[in-house]
């Protein structure tokens, strides 16, 4: 399994043969070094409705005729822009062809606003636990620290795990720190930061401090094996 990170909070998984793209902002995230038009998508996962991660999602996925897996209320939007999708919800579980993928909770917002102006309710955000080839990727999505994320841990082996560090919208690099300490995770990435001036954060600074030497800081483009 290959696992790549395109800046913000862009992950791309190839496993299986398939290339699965987690909350694909790529138009206008300055850290992404590639354009919208050549991802090539099989699936995309959706953490929450902002508009940050959506992101080119519809484009991608029409050209790809890639599904999109997102929770209930943001894959029913998104079906009425003639998208596929499969709708989950908080705790549920699937079992795909290309892995299993299990949505947790994340505490934060989601809605999607439209070019006129229009904010939609795309329900609840999450976190996923993606699994396949016997290996696990959390990618937690927006969201404060939370006790859970100890049961997270405990009830999951996960080896590489993506903790947003950007503070003001989402956990800081503190928060992060505990929460990488309750999940346990092999390796642990920073994401969500450095993207706009309010979140700016040291990744280099966040991983020195975790324990075990478990922390790995990605420049856009660069990739961990599992």
């Amino acid at each position: 399994m290959k696992v790549t990170y395109y800046g913000h909070s862009v992950v791309a998984i190839e496993t299986n043969g398939k290339s699965i793209w987690i909350d694909p902002f790529i138009t206008g995230n300055d850290q992404c070094h590639i354009t919208a038009d050549e991802v090539k998508a099989d699936v995309i996962l959706l953490t929450h409705g902002h508009n940050d991660h959506v992101g080119d999602t519809v484009d991608i996925a029409k050209r790809n005729n890639a599904l999109v897996v997102a929770p209930f209320e943001l894959a029913n939007y998104l079906g009425t822009k003639d998208v596929e999708t499969h709708p989950m919800h908080i705790g549920g579980a699937y079992q795909f062809d290309f892995g299993k993928v299990k949505l947790t909770q994340a505490f934060h917002g989601s809605s999607y606003a439209e070019e006129d102006g229009t904010v939609i309710y795309t329900g609840m955000p999450a976190g996923i636990l993606f699994t396949a080839e016997d290996k696990t990727v959390y990618h937690a999505g927006d969201t404060a620290l939370f006790s859970d994320m100890k049961l997270i841990g405990d009830q999951n082996y996960i080896n590489l795990a993506f903790l947003p560090i950007g503070d003001n919208f989402t956990m800081g690099p503190e928060d992060a720190s505990i929460a990488a300490s309750w999940l346990k995770a092999n390796y642990v990435v920073p994401v969500h930061y450095n993207t706009f001036p309010v979140i700016e954060q040291d990744p280099e600074a966040f991983v020195n401090e975790l324990e075990g030497k478990k922390g790995q800081v990605l420049k856009s483009g660069e990739s961990i094996e599992l």
